[in-house]
């Protein structure tokens, strides 16, 4: 399985890559008609109102099965114990498809790639003794690179399968069980608008442990507040959020920085030159430092694809002044690092054992105080 699961998310990361190369080296009009949808936006019908009862609308679902790809542990690290707490993972993007806008049910490329992503991401979260993360008709890479309003017709669409699962996932668990809601990239975006729209201010928040919105920035200004949670400013702190994007140095930001300022926060303004958040993922409060040897383990792949190690102290840890989260001389994981020393795809990976550590201590935090 771990063979799998490394050979299809090599295949991935290349197609990312080249993607991001060309934007890297483009005209905007270039990247635009490369990546972006050229065909028009269709409207998705809404999803059936049933349509998460069914087990084939779940990547991962309660309790999970044998193959489940969130409880995947890598080779020689301890299946852990299960923990009295709910997760609801989203996953990043996987549809890298010109010809439409958002995935369609039986897309079985996006799926398996979301099958694969799932494993390696929401793999520290699966000491939980539910954890849940849905199928959703996401949004093709190209609606983050237009300011077209087809892509965020796209994105709506994608988050309103995720809206209609997550309140299924509510429904399914014990009102007493906490929550924790994860997600990267894509799926960042859309734990955003859930916390805005399901736990601000609502009953809801007072169940949650902590919310993992990686991979995306997350405004002071324009996002923090709708979405009802604070920074989490100490490691057993809960009912708050971690966010980071990770970076090695030297570091070229303007891809970034032009996608936080494309898509307006979650109070509808402009995100441009606001502030956002930055977690340090190795001590578990927003901004600082932290050392190398404070790295409990990095996830990563061996040359050949055929396996993975958890490797300790790979990389320190960094909050620079503009918010990303700064590794260091960028580590050598093979050309999968993104231009611009953009360690996107590694921002849950370098980080894998801390955040597993992360996660127990809020759970047991929050049990403590309960």
């Amino acid at each position: 399985m771990a063979r799998k699961f490394l050979y299809f998310v090599a295949c991935l990361v290349v197609l990312v890559i080249a993607t991001l190369m060309g934007l890297n080296y483009w005209a905007k009009e270039l990247s635009e008609y490369a990546f972006v949808p050229a065909v028009r936006y269709q409207a998705q019908a809404a999803a059936a109102q049933d349509a998460y009862d069914k087990p084939e609308a779940w990547i991962s679902r309660g309790t999970g099965t044998p193959t489940d790809p969130a409880r995947w542990v890598p080779s020689g690290v301890s299946r852990p114990e299960p923990m009295p707490v709910a997760v609801f993972f989203v996953h990043p993007t996987t549809l890298f498809d010109r010809s439409r806008w958002n995935a369609v049910p039986g897309d079985s490329m996006a799926a398996s790639r979301a099958d694969l992503f799932t494993q390696g991401l929401a793999s520290p979260f699966n000491g939980a003794q539910q954890l849940w993360a849905p199928r959703y008709r996401q949004a093709t890479l190209g609606a983050f690179l237009t300011d077209k309003p087809e892509g965020h017709l796209a994105v709506d669409a994608a988050y309103a399968d995720v809206l209609l699962a997550f309140d299924h996932f509510i429904a399914q668990t014990d009102p007493k069980l906490p929550i924790v809601l994860a997600g990267h990239s894509q799926g960042a975006v859309h734990v955003m608008r859930l916390l805005r729209d399901r736990a601000s201010g609502k009953p809801l928040a007072q169940r949650i442990v902590a919310a993992y919105v990686i991979g995306w920035q997350v405004s002071l200004d324009h996002d923090l507040p709708e979405m009802g949670l604070s920074p989490c400013t100490a490691p057993d702190q809960t009912g708050c959020v971690l966010s980071w994007a990770s970076y090695g140095e030297p570091a070229d930001t303007h891809m970034a920085d032009a996608a936080y300022a494309r898509m307006p926060g979650l109070d509808g303004r402009s995100r441009k030159g606001s502030a956002f958040l930055c977690t340090n993922p190795l001590t578990g409060v927003e901004g600082g430092n932290a050392p190398a040897n404070v790295n409990l383990g990095s996830l990563v792949p061996d040359a050949n694809f055929h396996g993975a190690s958890v490797v300790r102290g790979m990389v320190a840890a960094r909050c620079s002044p503009k918010g990303y989260l700064m590794v260091g001389h960028a580590p050598d994981l093979g050309p999968y690092v993104l231009p611009g020393n953009n360690y996107h795809v590694y921002d849950i990976p370098l980080f894998w054992a801390n955040m597993r550590a992360d996660f127990a201590r809020r759970v047991a935090a929050w049990q403590k105080t309960r």
